[in-house]
């Protein structure tokens, strides 16, 4: 939001390759101790670990991303309005892809519980611009549509917070199956990734017109944005920082990630027209606010001036 993560968030579901299938590990004698305990992966040079802590800060900057959004909704009222539903659409289908692909190849409970993160808050982002909607749209202030929207908002939290251990639990109770038909469930993960990296590609296309249509960005947060350059672009650095350590092959590992590396760099380059409509309507943002203000101030005279005129 949120994925990245938007969120554009490209996350390598199937690729990533921090858990296995396997129970027997060699031993890692010089790994870092931290990595080995929250990641399960041996990281025993200092190009596999700036790759590591790139791709953690990449994580951190698509958790927060869609957080600014939020508030920014909250303050202006007019999400409606400033965001396009074909953007949170497609950025809550590329979040569900990734999660389904971190199911079919066994993922860690930590990348598990990210994505269901990044779904939390497309949800919220959901609810916050069809509950705006009905409430701009509506003559009478409803009480009873905000409580269903905090309802709405709960009911599913609870049951994406519980998501997580249900998924880990299933994947426990069947690795006998997923051993058996490990090839057919990476070819899952890897279609999944595709279908991620598409969906976040195609949600930058809506509000980009969106944005030209309104001819302003007022009502968006462009740390929602910043954030996911940030994440995207790191991500892109962090599989690029550990091809010097690779012993395979350089040109099959470049071939595993490329569609989570178009997807990412992709992202970040159509961010970039985003960041430019932000600055080219700046001045149209700030004339609207004055605008704003100016017909709150005339308001009241002209209440007093009929008042006046009634007597």
């Amino acid at each position: 939001m949120a994925a990245v993560g938007l969120p554009g968030k490209s996350e390598d579901v199937a690729a990533a390759n921090w858990s296995s299938l396997t129970l027997e590990r060699p031993p890692c004698v010089n790994g870092t101790p931290w990595i080995l305990y929250l990641l399960e992966e041996c990281v025993d040079n200092v190009w596999d670990y700036s790759s590591v802590v790139i791709g953690l800060f990449s994580m951190f900057c698509f958790l927060l991303s869609t957080l600014p959004q939020v508030y920014e909704a909250y303050r202006n009222g007019k999400v409606d309005q400033a965001m396009s539903f074909g953007f949170l659409f497609f950025l809550f289908s590329g979040d569900l892809a990734n999660l389904a692909g971190c199911y079919f190849t066994s993922q860690l409970p930590i990348q598990v519980v990210t994505v269901v993160f990044y779904i939390v808050t497309d949800v919220v982002l959901i609810s916050q611009f069809f509950y705006y909607k009905m409430k701009n749209n509506s003559s009478t202030k409803s009480p009873a549509l905000k409580w269903l929207c905090f309802l709405w908002c709960g009911a599913a939290t609870i049951f994406l917070t519980a998501l997580p251990k249900l998924i880990l639990d299933d994947s426990a109770v069947s690795e006998f199956f997923r051993t058996s038909s490990s090839k057919s469930l990476e070819v899952s993960g890897y279609v999944c990734g595709y279908l991620a990296s598409l969906f976040y590609l195609a949600s930058r296309f809506p509000q980009l017109y969106k944005n030209f249509q309104r001819q302003s960005t007022e009502g968006t947060s462009y740390l929602l944005f910043a954030l996911s350059m940030m994440g995207n672009g790191t991500y892109g650095l962090s599989v690029i920082v550990v091809l010097p350590s690779l012993k395979d092959s350089k040109r099959n590992f470049i071939i595993k990630h490329l569609a989570w590396l178009i997807g990412s760099l992709g992202v970040l380059v159509l961010d970039f027209f985003v960041t430019m409509q932000f600055i080219t309507y700046r001045k149209n943002n700030s004339h609207k606010r004055h605008t704003a203000l100016a017909a709150l101030e005339v308001e009241p005279l002209l209440c007093e001036e009929e008042e006046l005129s009634a007597f």
